[in-house]
This record gives C-alpha cells, sequence and structure tokens, in this order.
C-alpha cells in the first residue's frame, strides 16, 4: 500500500494540538448543560453536589462565617472535577471534528453532466445538490463525482484520496464488483456514466463526516452497563454518607456537609465516570485513522470479542481479477496457434480476464490486435446458458470457455481427425483442466473450427503479505474461514497458498449466511469480510460486517464498518482497536476502584479524629492536618482526571498474549498501581498545600 498521502487525507491529530485543546476548554463549560450531563449519571451526581455546596458556601459568605477559605478551594476542585471530565470528552470529541473538517473540503459544490433524452446521448449542467436518485451522469477525466453512485457503462482511473488518503488512483468499471464510486472523488482519465445511489445530504461523505465528529455515536451494551453499575454504586455511597452525620451526632460532634460531599465524591468511582465517554469516542476515533469508517461503537466493541473471521475470496483475498498466466495447447498444438485464437476470442471480450488473454498473447508471442472489420468477424457474447464466447471469422467459429461447455461444442461439431483420436485430445484437455484446477487455477478451453487447440490458464491472485497476516490472526485466537463460488479443488489450492484456516467452496449467499449462524449458535462473535453485492446478506447478519470500499453500494449499505483501503487483513487492527477499547475501559475501571483505597486512608480518618482519637494510626501519609488531607484527596482525584486523558485517548496498549496472562498484567500494573500511586500523590500534594499554607 503506498504510503504517501493526499493533502485532503483524514489525518490524526494530536491531543496537544491548539487547535483541539483551545476549543475543548470552551467545551468543557458548554457541557455543564445540565441535558447533557445527565448523559453520565456519576458526573451529574458530581454537579449537582457541587452546586449545592456553592449555595451553602454563598450563605456562608453573607453570614461572614469562618474557615471560608477551606471551603473556597473544596467547591473550585469540585467544579474542576467536573471540568475536567468534560474537557476529556471534548477532547475525544475535537480529534473527531478535525478530522471531519479534512473531509468537508471534498464536498465541494459541482456541476454536474445530467444525461437526458430516452436514448440519454445528450447531457444539461446542473448543480450536484439537485441529483435525484437513479439519476444518470456523465463523467469525464478531470470531473469531480457529484454524488455517490455505481457505474453502469465505461471504465476510468479514480483519485480517491480524499476519502483513504492514498494518491494511487483505482479503477473503477461497470459491471462487477468495481463499481462503486463516491461524491467528492475525481475521475482522472476515460469516462464513466454513473447512476446516482445517494441524494442529497446523505452521500458516504457526509455519513463519514457525521460519525467522525461523534454525532451519531450511540453507547455499547457495555458501557451501558458499566454506567448502571457507576451509577448503582454512586446510588449506594449516597445512601452511606447520608447515614454518617447521625452517626456523627451520636458520637457528640458534627461533620460539615462541605466534608461529607468531599468523601462522597471520592467515594465514588469519578475517574472511570469521567473518562468513559472519552474512551468510547477515541475507538472510533482510532479506526478512522486507521481509513475504517465504523458505523457504530458496538462494531468496534465487537471486533474486540471476535472468534470467528469469513472472507470472501474475490476481491478480498485475491486481487479480485483472474489473469491469463499461460497458454497449454494439446498434442499437436503449438503454443503460438492457441495463443493466436485465444486473442481473436478475446478481442471482444471488455471483462478483466479476456483483456488478460489479449495482453498475455501480444507480451508472450508479439501477437498484435488485428483490423477486425476486414477480416469481416462477428462477435459472439457470452451468455450463462452457453458458458462460451468468441468470433466467427468468415464462415470459421473461434470459441473459448468453461471446459466443459468447449468439449461439448467439440462433439456436437468433431471434425476430421476420427473419434479415436478426437477423444484422445478430449481426455488429454480434461487432464490438463484438471492440473490448472489442483493448483488453484482457472481453466478455459478454446476451439477452432471444431477443432479442440488447447486451454489457458487463469490465475487468481493472492494478495501480497497476506500469509503472514492470517499467521498473526491465528495467534490471536482467531479462525479465518475463505469463502468462495469455485469448485472444491481450486478453492482448496488457493486456501492453501493465502494460509487461512478453513475454506467453503461453490457458496451461495444462503451457504454464507447458514454458516454465520451455525457459528453464532455456538455462541461465536463473527466477522465477515465482503466487497459483493453477494455478500450484503452475509455482511448484514455478521456482529462484525467489513465492506471493502471498493465493493458496490449494496455491500457497503450492509456492513457495520467499511475499510476506505480495500484490505482485508485490515481486520488485525480492528480487532486490535476492539481489544485496545475492552481493555481501556477495563484497565481504567480496576484502577479507578483501586485508587479509592488511598483516598480512604486519606479521608475517613481526618473525618472522625475529633470523635476517635485512636484512628490516627490509619493516618499512614502521615498527612499534616484534616483540612490539608481532605484537600489533598480532592485535589488528587480532580487531576489524575487530566493525568489519564492521554491513556485513554491513545488506549491500553494490546498485547497478543492469552486472556488470563493479559489479565494477571493490567491488575498488576493498574490494580496495584491504582492503589499505591494515591499514596505517594497525594502526600507529595499534602506537602506543596501546606508549605504554601492553602491548609
Amino acid at each position: 500500500m503506498s504510503q504517501a498521502k493526499s493533502d485532503s487525507a483524514p489525518r490524526s491529530a494530536s491531543i496537544l494540538d491548539k487547535r483541539i485543546l483551545v476549543p475543548a476548554i470552551g467545551g468543557a463549560f458548554t457541557k455543564l448543560n445540565p441535558k447533557t450531563l445527565v448523559k453520565n449519571p456519576v458526573m451529574f451526581v458530581v454537579a449537582t453536589v457541587s452546586v449545592l455546596t456553592t449555595v451553602l458556601f454563598l450563605r456562608d459568605l453573607a453570614a461572614g462565617s469562618d474557615d471560608l477559605g477551606f471551603s473556597l478551594q473544596l467547591n473550585i476542585w469540585l467544579w474542576f472535577t467536573v471540568l475536567f471530565a468534560n474537557f476529556a470528552e471534548a477532547v475525544a470529541e475535537g480529534r473527531g471534528k478535525a478530522q471531519a473538517e479534512s473531509l468537508r473540503k471534498a464536498r465541494t459544490e459541482v456541476q454536474a453532466k445530467l444525461l437526458t433524452g430516452k436514448e440519454r446521448t445528450d447531457y444539461q449542467m446542473v448543480a450536484g445538490t439537485t441529483l435525484k436518485l437513479n439519476d444518470i451522469v456523465l463523467v469525464e477525466a478531470g470531473d469531480i463525482i457529484p454524488s455517490d453512485g455505481e457505474v453502469i457503462e465505461g471504465v476510468a482511473s479514480v483519485n480517491e484520496a480524499a476519502i483513504t488518503g492514498e494518491s494511487a488512483p483505482v479503477i473503477r468499471e461497470s459491471g462487477g464488483d468495481r463499481s462503486a464510486v463516491t461524491g467528492g472523488t475525481q475521475v482522472l482519465s476515460d469516462w464513466i456514466r454513473v447512476r446516482i445511489t445517494a441524494a442529497a445530504g446523505s452521500t458516504f461523505i457526509d455519513r463519514m463526516i457525521s460519525l467522525v465528529e461523534g454525532a451519531e455515536r450511540q453507547k455499547t451494551p457495555n458501557e451501558i452497563a458499566l454506567n448502571i453499575l457507576l451509577a448503582g454504586m454512586t446510588l449506594i455511597f449516597v445512601l452511606a454518607t447520608a447515614t454518617i452525620p447521625a452517626f456523627a451526632s451520636y458520637a457528640g460532634g458534627s461533620i460539615p456537609v462541605i466534608v461529607l460531599v468531599a468523601l462522597f465524591v471520592t467515594l465514588i468511582p469519578t475517574t472511570i465516570g469521567a473518562l468513559l465517554s472519552a474512551i468510547g469516542i477515541a475507538g472510533m476515533d482510532r479506526l478512522v485513522r486507521f481509513n475504517v469508517l465504523a458505523m457504530s461503537g458496538r462494531a468496534v466493541e465487537a471486533a474486540g470479542d471476535v472468534d470467528t473471521l469469513l472472507l470472501d475470496k474475490t476481491g478480498t483475498i485475491t486481487l479480485g481479477n483472474r489473469q491469463a498466466t499461460s497458454f497449454r495447447p494439446v498434442k499437436g498444438v503449438s503454443e503460438q496457434d492457441l495463443a493466436d485464437a485465444a486473442q481473436l476470442a478475446s478481442l471482444a471480450d471488455e471483462t478483466p480476464e479476456g483483456r488478460s488473454v489479449v495482453v498475455l498473447a501480444k507480451e508472450k508471442y508479439a501477437i498484435r490486435s488485428r483490423d477486425m472489420a476486414s477480416l469481416k468477424a462477428t462477435f459472439v457474447p457470452f451468455t450463462a446458458q452457453t458458458r462460451m464466447s468468441g468470433v466467427d471469422l468468415d464462415g470459421e467459429q473461434i470459441r473459448k470457455g468453461a471446459v466443459d461447455s468447449i468439449l461439448s461444442y467439440i462433439r456436437q461439431n468433431a471434425v476430421a481427425g476420427g473419434p479415436v483420436t478426437q477423444d484422445a485430445v478430449l481426455v488429454e484437455c480434461q487432464a490438463i483442466a484438471d492440473e490448472i484446477a489442483k493448483a488453484g487455477g482457472t481453466p478455459l478451453a478454446v476451439a477452432r473450427g471444431g477443432r479442440l487447440l488447447g486451454v489457458i490458464q487463469l490465475k487468481d491472485i493472492v494478495k501480497g503479505g497476506i500469509r503472514e497476516r492470517f499467521a498473526e490472526l491465528r495467534r490471536m485466537g482467531i479462525r479465518t474461514v475463505m469463502i468462495t463460488g469455485d469448485n472444491p479443488m481450486t478453492a482448496a489450492a488457493i486456501a492453501a497458498e493465502a494460509g487461512v484456516d478453513d475454506f467453503l467452496a461453490q457458496a451461495t449467499p444462503e451457504n454464507k449466511l447458514s454458516l454465520i449462524r451455525e457459528e453464532q449458535a455456538k455462541g461465536k462473535l463473527v466477522a465477515m469480510c465482503g466487497d459483493g453485492t453477494n455478500d450484503a446478506p452475509a455482511l448484514a447478519q455478521a456482529d462484525v460486517g467489513v465492506a471493502m470500499n471498493t465493493g458496490t453500494v449494496a455491500a457497503r449499505e450492509a456492513g457495520n464498518m467499511v475499510d476506505l483501503d480495500s484490505d482485508p487483513t485490515k481486520l488485525i487492527e480492528i480487532v486490535e482497536i476492539g481489544k485496545q477499547l475492552l481493555m481501556t475501559r477495563g484497565a481504567l475501571t480496576t484502577f479507578s476502584i483501586a485508587n479509592d483505597i488511598a483516598k480512604y486512608f486519606a479521608i475517613i480518618p481526618a473525618m472522625f479524629l475529633a470523635f476517635y482519637p485512636q484512628l490516627g494510626v490509619l493516618n499512614v501519609m502521615g498527612l499534616a492536618t484534616p483540612q490539608s488531607a481532605i484537600l489533598s484527596a480532592i485535589i488528587f482525584n480532580a487531576l489524575i482526571i487530566v493525568a489519564l486523558i492521554p491513556l485513554s485517548l491513545r488506549g491500553v496498549k494490546y498485547r497478543a498474549v492469552g486472556a488470563g496472562a493479559l489479565l494477571s498484567r493490567n491488575l498488576l500494573i493498574y490494580g496495584l498501581g491504582g492503589i499505591i500511586l494515591p499514596f505517594f500523590a497525594i502526600k507529595a500534594i499534602d506537602m506543596v498545600i501546606t508549605t504554601i499554607g492553602l491548609a
């Protein structure tokens, strides 16, 4: 894959970029809107108690109460806790907005050549935004494709750098799985006629912009479940904190409300509550940086738990177009004669396979294209019934097609040579065809004047480096299955060359659906990669459906992810990002709950020291005063959110190790680290605020 990137390509912006940080500061205040805060139960409760303590502070200020400095500082840090949580989410959203801005540059107002008339031979210039579904437009070299569509005629090279970031042009043509085109991309050569498949405002780029900005990001099931857990824990600690004043009164004293609020805020898991939304947004953002567009956070999360990956062969594992690689004549026929007949039969064949036959004959045997008009040629198109195509030259028939169809044609048009000789030739031809099929190729037989000449070998070209990538998927515990319509022998050869674990041959759309449902019935999560219309049902059924951007409109609509580079091995990155999302959420949840232990040691002894001096033994950090202990804990509670923003956006690094080893590692780092770090940090903050006289 080319590393050269277009200036208009989506790029990842650093979190230290002032273009992200400055708007995020404003966004932190904008998100104080209760309608926004209520979506995050933990931070909504923190904001609510911050309002309460602010009102109480203003009351005490009006009454001229003592110790306003301590109350003011706690209020400030409580509000900072809420603002830092909003800031984390705003930074995550800001990265998506920065990428969306580059995509908007591709969504330019263009003029379209709308084809008119019954024969659609004339066109009129119209604004691209006025195009309707099923309108047909002409796009020539240098023109911008005005909207999403499907090529119905012609072939052209298209610059898709605005979408994929790749500078190398791609081929778009009618009648295949490379017929989909995207609005905002540019035709570089030749011309195509495009049927519009998207109304104004709902093009692929429009959807990309909405998604990377986070406007349509929905919470995943695990995220919803974690939110419910955090809300439940918050409610429990509300009840626990509410009972403390009665206990203090029974002990013969009282505890200020501001101190109770400080205890409550440090009891609840504010760290993960503050960063939860940012983690989800960052997961989708990381996919965009790998040129994968996820339609939902659910798909990203599911990718982290994928067990089985199904891949369509053509265009996914292979390059998509079979290429002629050799001519295999039968006994008594020269390669030159076979190549000459094969080229004549292919001159009118506009399929990639047909063009490759013409090119191979030209390159290998210097056979140039002929003036077919002077030869009085009549071309015979391919049909599903005959499974052959060819040309008639002044009464002589040349045919090229499936081996069984050509053999049947030969038997019906036998010429001199005798049945024994002819039967021997047919047997030899079948043997050549079987040999080609066993090697993973596709045989096409050629006949001229009723005489069998030999076989053309077509071969699916497996994409470079794909075997190594499948080995990596295997190490990650993912089983790969290739799906193809080829016969079992051909499928087995290609599967062996590509390095997949299993294959399904002669597959129909129903077979693909059945296989996915069987895997899902076993409790496995299934990912499907495909690019053709016949892959659409399977892409929709799979837990993770990754459609190739080079594929058809139907495939892109059915999948819940679109790979803009059309690289099936990209699923490795998709799985890693999904696992990163799950690991990051789990790691920060563990850290958040673990670091509460140190805050309990700081605040609880300070609260009850006046009633029970014996609790002084729990002041293991040696904090200076009760006020400094409470203030240090609440400051740490706010600052740790800021410190963890880079980790929540970058994600915990994924390592291809077992789940047990991964869990042990994360518990050691984020569990034990979450317990130890706050002891040192709170002590350091206590020393600073005591030294400068804040407490």
